[in-house]
């Protein structure tokens, strides 16, 4: 019986890691690491693809960070960060980086997509901040729930906030998004402060909403086990925020 229990037990234990994927040491699930890696992706309030290098540099010291290393970027990587946008890195370089292959990102390759130094300062991209204490929003989630809310909340938010959250359930799962509380300035088309919600691994692909105002979005269940919300705020007027939960259920129960 205690071999019988034993064998399952391993089993088990075996199944959890293959679906959670544990490569090069780092175990997919851990925020923790996520936290530590301290790497995140900025964009100009001008939208994407409108900072120069040494306007990157600027963002990033701005925060309190400094431009993310490739090393920085990899570790991030490895435990699930994946944004299908160019951005700056250190020492001219520009790149991005993939978790999962796609058509329309990263050329069908997994990696850091890298771009090379850039002989050109002036072109324009993103960037990659590294700041391990950074308290910015957003982020890699892999809890099977979490409440998800707006920088500030129950405080307004502030001017000027990009926030990407990227959640991650187990192989297998779906995400369920139910919204508990909603206030994000309104105009006619949502233009200037909004929450997007993406089916995907990044906002590129799967465009699932876009929402302002101060109703209760309908609920959203995702159609695989990854999903992204990205919240973006302009330089005027500002709302009480938002506050959502999500939680990871089995496909199976949701049929």
């Amino acid at each position: 019986m205690h071999v019988l229990a034993l064998f399952w037990l391993l089993s088990f234990l075996l199944n959890e890691t293959q679906a959670w994927g544990f490569k090069n040491g780092i175990f997919h699930n851990s925020i923790w690491l996520e936290q530590a890696a301290g790497v995140y992706h900025r964009e100009s309030r001008k939208g994407r693809y409108q900072l120069t290098y040494k306007e990157a540099k600027a963002v990033c010291k701005y925060e309190g960070g400094k431009l993310a290393t490739y090393e920085q970027l990899e570790a991030a990587r490895q435990i699930g960060f994946h944004v299908c946008a160019a951005g700056w890195f250190d020492k001219g370089r520009v790149g991005y980086p993939i978790v999962k292959a796609g058509a329309n990102c990263g050329f069908g390759k997994v990696g850091i997509i890298n771009y090379g130094y850039r002989l050109n300062k002036s072109e324009k991209w993103d960037v990659y901040c590294y700041n391990p204490n950074s308290k910015k929003c957003g982020g890699v989630l892999t809890d099977q729930q979490k409440i998800i809310q707006s920088p500030g909340f129950p405080d307004e938010y502030q001017d000027d906030e990009i926030c990407y959250w990227h959640i991650r359930a187990r192989l297998g799962q779906k995400i369920h998004l139910h919204f508990l509380e909603f206030d994000v300035e309104d105009d006619m088309s949502c233009l200037a402060d909004y929450l997007e919600v993406y089916d995907s691994y990044d906002d590129v692909s799967g465009f699932a909403g876009r929402f302002c105002g101060d109703y209760l979005p309908d609920d959203i269940i995702s159609t695989g086990n990854v999903m992204t919300l990205k919240f973006l705020s302009d330089a005027s007027v500002t709302g009480g925020g938002f506050q959502l939960q999500y939680t990871a259920l089995n496909a199976s129960l949701l049929t």
